[in-house]
């Protein structure tokens, strides 16, 4: 497969859905299902019944993974979605936001 255009850790913008336009951080990336997890993107609400581990009961909220597909690699420069090109820099693969040209890692 070789390198991965979208990594754990990268500062991603969200492109379409309820979220569009939100920006996070990688928190999990699943190759098998397409999917990322985006710090405080896509929360999911879990209405939780009162049950002995947790007599209280109440609402859980969490992230819930979201297609690849709908997020982009934010520009170091500017913060705007760009696509991501792999280039080798000194023998080394690295990745490089196709707007701006800017290094993403390396």
């Amino acid at each position: 497969m070789g390198m991965a255009k979208i990594k754990k850790g990268d500062e991603v913008v969200v492109l379409s859905g309820k979220d569009k336009g939100k920006t996070g951080n990688v928190t999990q990336v699943m190759p098998k299902d397409g999917k990322v997890i985006v710090s405080g993107v896509n929360m999911i609400a879990r209405h939780r019944k009162p049950t002995q581990q947790n007599p209280q009961g109440g609402i859980d909220r969490y992230e819930a993974p979201m297609a690849i597909s709908k997020v982009a690699v934010a520009d170091p420069k500017d913060g705007k979605a760009t696509r991501v090109r792999i280039e080798e820099k000194d023998g080394k693969k690295v990745r490089v936001a196709v707007k701006s040209g800017e290094v993403i890692d390396g």
